[in-house]
């Protein structure tokens, strides 16, 4: 089932989304939305286009496995993400101690409890193009991502039971 994220102004950083009839509040990236080819690396943007999600990593040891068809992964704590233009692991899942700039997947917040990688710059990655984005659970005062699709936690749970393994997520250009 294909996702639609649909927001109000390219400078927006909350949006809604949309599978099948559900519609759900979401946030996005803290300088709103951008064409994909125009994407660089901590912009604070949330990509425009299409793209598959590739796989949920979920903090076992916090919450229990959700019900969905995407693969699904442990997110263990020697779980990394190289976001460093310069080294060959850019924008890939890696193991922690990493000598690139990275971002430690298990954080002391709740924001990675449930986390869907989705394939944006991955096939394969552009240096300096962005990083890790992700559809993850938002932050309780509901402010922006630095690039991701926020959900609250019901209903990234209710998005992830209807995703099957060929789930995409559109995100569309302000109308």
């Amino acid at each position: 089932m294909n996702i639609i994220v649909e927001t109000k102004s390219p400078a927006a950083s909350t949006g809604t989304l949309k599978i099948g009839p559900h519609v759900f509040d979401c946030t996005l990236g803290r300088a709103g939305v951008i064409a994909a080819a125009d994407k660089k690396e901590g912009d604070g943007k949330t990509p425009l286009g299409t793209f598959p999600l590739r796989y949920l990593l979920y903090r076992a040891d916090r919450v229990p496995k959700p019900e969905t068809g995407l693969k699904t992964e442990i997110l263990a704590p020697e779980t990394g993400w190289c976001e460093d233009p310069a080294h060959p692991d850019y924008n890939k899942k890696i193991t922690l101690p990493h000598p690139a700039v990275h971002d430690r997947m298990t954080r002391e917040d709740h924001l990675y409890d449930y986390m869907v990688v989705v394939g944006y710059n991955d096939a394969p990655a552009v240096a300096g193009k962005g990083s890790a984005i992700f559809m993850h659970l938002a932050r309780t005062d509901f402010t922006p991502t630095a690039g991701c699709v926020g959900l609250k936690k019901e209903d990234l749970l209710a998005v992830l039971k209807l995703c099957g393994a060929a789930a995409q997520i559109t995100i569309l250009p302000p109308s």
